[in-house]
């Protein structure tokens, strides 16, 4: 079955992750309500395993192997016209809200009420304080940077691409974020390079000139948006790992996005910070030995009960 792009698939609804690697198989061919992934990606990715699982209406994570790389790939699609789905930053500080620190993505869940689905690590990091490199922006940081960034507004509104610098002020798409903070709720992360803009792959990717970085095979962890569907997509790739999966150079991963429908994309750090979480439990396979790494922040899909509320309501 390998190689030819025929694949096992079931959808689960459930909140046990286990029910969903041991789930029943469908056969090739068999009717479906939807096309379990976008046409693109299914010819050029020629899945042998796809799993599915709807976390909440309107968002759903999907695990997809194919010995094209070999690569396991886990792909959390969500709907950017719910009012109940919101993206979020959480930052890894200390007991004081302030003092930078590292944490598990899974140590950095969103408060209560926002029911926390899907967690990826956010952006690169320093090591002798673990201060992101590229701007973060949540409730209680502001770290402003020229970095590639991925910008989301109170009104659910994304943004990804190069932010500009106005004095001390710096513009993610409509939205301006000062040295006090953003307004309105925006969360800001950082990141690099950018791979999609306006549905073209961003100049060489940094190939040429960090090829170790950039041409080689890594786990990767990035963020996608499909302006036309109205799609968010978190992308992690697990890597290091032969046969399970060698990970993807960022043209790679560039083209994964394209196939995914993607018109705009940005790469966070990858290596063995790539993890996704369903809530509390991993669903990936971090490539250090030690397991999930301490990273900077957290990038997390969340459903808020209060989301769709009238503006007069409490």
């Amino acid at each position: 079955m390998k190689g030819k792009g025929r694949y096992s698939r079931c959808v689960v609804a459930g909140p046990l992750f286990a029910a969903l690697v041991t789930a029943c198989e469908v056969s090739p061919g068999a009717t479906a309500d939807a096309e379990p992934l976008p046409s693109a990606a299914l010819s050029q990715l020629a899945p042998d395993s796809l799993r599915e699982r709807v976390l909440t209406e309107g968002a759903v994570y999907r695990f997809v192997w194919s010995a094209r790389g070999p690569w396991a790939m886990h792909l959390v699609s969500a709907e950017l016209s719910r009012c109940d789905l919101d993206l979020v930053v959480v930052p890894a500080t200390g007991p004081d809200g302030a003092t930078r620190t590292r944490s598990a993505v899974t140590g950095m869940r969103p408060a209560a009420p926002l029911e926390a689905l899907v967690g990826v690590n956010g952006d690169f990091f320093r090591l002798d304080n673990g201060a992101p490199l590229g701007s973060e922006v949540t409730e209680s940081t502001t770290h402003l940077s020229t970095r590639p960034a991925l910008a989301w507004d109170a009104e659910r509104v994304p943004w990804i691409g190069v932010p500009v610098q106005a004095g001390d002020r710096m513009a993610f798409g409509p939205d301006t974020v000062g040295p006090g903070g953003g307004s309105g709720g925006i969360h800001v992360v950082g990141g690099d390079p950018e791979l999609l803009d306006g549905g073209s792959v961003v100049a060489d990717l940094a190939v040429t000139d960090r090829p170790s970085f950039a041409a080689a095979r890594h786990p990767r962890t990035a963020v996608g948006l499909d302006t036309e569907a109205g799609l968010l997509w978190l992308v992690v790739v697990d890597g290091r790992q032969p046969p399970h999966s060698v990970g993807m150079t960022l043209p790679e991963l560039a083209n994964l996005f394209l196939w995914l429908g993607a018109d705009e994309a940005l790469n966070l750090d990858g290596g063995g910070s790539s993890v996704m979480s369903l809530g509390a439990r991993i669903v990936n396979r971090p490539s250090d030995a030690e397991g999930e790494r301490p990273v900077a922040n957290s990038v997390w899909l969340v459903r808020d009960p209060q989301g769709c509320a009238a503006p007069d309501q409490p």
